[in-house]
């Protein structure tokens, strides 16, 4: 989120942009963008492929599209297939999500979708379940702090071992969520992937879902799954945020707070 049009490469440059795309080592299943254009929507484009090889990717990461928009490297988990359908961000009416995490059982998730949520799933993931659940609650409650809120409060209640890590942006803000307490890591996974557990990419295994935030004199940045670069600072346990895009004010969330109240 930046004050002009700025390029992922700008943002992190040379070094940092390669730090992230080295991290196709893991999550080489696909990758996607997502950003606001000179008119105010929002356009994606995604691809099965590993970002690694694809020229669209390193071609897009140094052009200066937008003022807005994130990055998704994907590492498809629980044998979900991978193919465009299945590629993050999601996107629908301007919204566009992408989720670092795995919420199971899949058939509990969708259970809490409308019949019209459920007729517009493209794919089979659990992520783009959450985010039709998210979007769900937003036009149920008018208004989307208080729609993300209750989404949140409802899946940390029923998914308490489920990582929730994700960005969604939307035509005036951006929601960064980092809740996953209780969530393990997939080291098993990582180990599996590498002979040696000193190629795994950094923080890989002690901080899988890790989320960092940089912010500079006219940006503010958030990563997942962490850069191993100086400048970055954590973003604290089981929280969430809202920035609006126009002023970059940010307003913590508290889903876990509302769903004490709903308790008493």
């Amino acid at each position: 989120m930046t004050e002009s049009e700025r390029s992922v490469a700008d943002l992190l440059g040379d070094e940092g942009l390669e730090a992230f795309t080295s991290l196709t080592a893991v999550h080489s299943d696909g990758w996607g963008m997502a950003w606001h254009t000179a008119d105010g929507a929002t356009r994606t484009t995604t691809s099965p492929r590993s970002a690694a090889v694809d020229k669209e990717y390193a071609d897009l990461v140094r052009e200066p599209l937008s003022c807005a928009g994130m990055v998704h490297l994907r590492w498809a988990t629980g044998g979900l297939d991978v193919r465009p359908e299945n590629t993050h961000p999601f996107f629908a009416d301007d919204f566009a999500f992408a989720h670092n995490g795995h919420v199971s059982p899949i058939g509990e998730l969708e259970e809490l979708l409308s019949p019209a949520s459920c007729a517009a799933l493209l794919g089979d993931t659990d992520s783009e379940r959450y985010f039709r659940f998210v979007r769900q609650s937003i036009e149920e409650h008018g208004e989307e702090a208080e729609g993300v809120t209750q989404a949140l409060a409802t899946l940390i209640k029923k998914f308490p071992e489920s990582s929730l890590n994700a960005l969604m942006l939307t035509p005036e803000r951006m929601f960064a969520i980092h809740i996953n307490a209780r969530a393990d890591s997939p080291l098993r996974a990582l180990r599996a992937m590498f002979d040696d557990e000193d190629e795994i990419p950094a923080r890989h295994t002690t901080e899988y879902f890790a989320m960092d935030y940089r912010v500079g004199p006219d940006s503010i940045e958030v990563v997942s799954s962490g850069l191993d670069q100086p400048g970055w600072t954590a973003v604290p346990a089981d929280t969430a945020v809202m920035v609006d895009l126009a002023t970059r004010e940010v307003t913590r969330l508290d889903p876990v707070i509302t769903l004490e109240q709903r308790s008493t």
